[in-house]
């Protein structure tokens, strides 16, 4: 109850900060580009994603906006959102539905990005991000057809499986209680068949790139089931989705991870150097760096 009040108290006081977003002019869509900026959104965060997508799609030429519709977004929201981006797209969450994998959990949204793949370069961005300075990296990445995840620490590149799943095992044996549903599936990667074969990455799912026919569903729906037969009812806590994501970006050909702290949540960021900051729930509202940066950025979009 009393977080719930001061998140609310702090989400007003963002607002207020960053209000000017609403009368922004709309973001434009890049005519010839195939690619997708996809975010799954909720009702409460409709003004966060205008911040995010558009200081985004200032620096990327983003030739549609996708939004996943959590289901609790109003006719108004829809409509504020139609005002504020040109070629915007709504999904359903019904609309994407495997039996071979958890629903909800931000499972849906990967569901969708495996069907958009098939025909653009999709990037999957979170509401609570805010770009600062050109991507050269993102540029980069889609010019080439390269998937991409922003990463959790410096120097940081991919492993193999079975590497992480070793030291995600020793972590297991060793701890006492309940075990977060990332730990206990890294922790069983060698039950998956073609465990030698694959690649892992610790990311973060909030903002990833996927090249274009870079992975399909059957990849999913594979390792999904696989998860589920091993795992059982944990495999649908919340966290597993991520798992998978970074499952698909370490598996695809010439994936990237970000450069961090260019790229990185908001208690890493590097003053000069730090491009693109993701605001993760422990130090999104706590302090006001988010919107003091978010009001900077928005007002120079004009």
């Amino acid at each position: 109850m009393f977080y719930q009040l001061k998140d609310k108290y702090r989400r007003l006081r963002f607002l207020f900060a960053c209000k000017f977003i609403l009368k922004s002019k709309p973001a434009v869509a890049v005519s010839g580009s195939n690619v997708v900026l996809l975010t799954q959104l909720q009702h409460k965060d409709v003004v966060l994603a205008l911040i995010a997508l558009k200081t985004f799609s200032a620096h990327v030429p983003v030739g549609s906006f996708h939004i996943l519709n959590d289901g609790s977004l109003t006719s108004e929201d829809i409509a504020l959102l139609g005002n504020h981006f040109q070629n915007v797209i709504f999904h359903s969450m019904d609309a994407a539905r495997s039996s071979y994998c958890p629903t909800g959990g931000c499972w849906e949204r990967l569901l969708t990005i495996a069907e958009l793949v098939k025909e653009n370069y999709v990037i999957q961005l979170d509401s609570d991000t805010l770009t600062l300075a050109k991507l050269p990296e993102i540029i980069d990445c889609i010019n080439s057809n390269k998937s991409f995840v922003i990463g959790t620490w410096d120097n940081q590149d991919f492993e193999s499986m079975s590497q992480r799943q070793k030291q995600a095992y020793k972590v297991a044996s060793s701890s006492v209680g309940k075990l977060h549903i990332q730990i206990t599936a890294e922790s069983n990667f060698d039950k998956l068949k073609h465990f030698n074969e694959l690649r892992y990455v610790r990311g973060c799912a909030g903002f990833t790139g996927f090249g274009k026919q870079s992975f399909d569903r059957s990849f999913i729906d594979e390792i999904s089931g696989q998860m589920l037969d091993t795992l059982g009812d944990k495999w649908r806590e919340w966290g597993s989705e991520q798992v998978m994501s970074n499952i698909i970006v370490a598996n695809t050909k010439d994936g990237y991870v970000l450069p961090h702290p260019k790229y990185c949540d908001c208690t890493k960021i590097k003053k000069g150097e730090t491009v693109f900051i993701h605001f993760i729930g422990s130090c999104r509202f706590s302090v006001g760096i988010y919107a003091k940066l978010a009001r900077k950025v928005t007002l120079e979009l004009g």
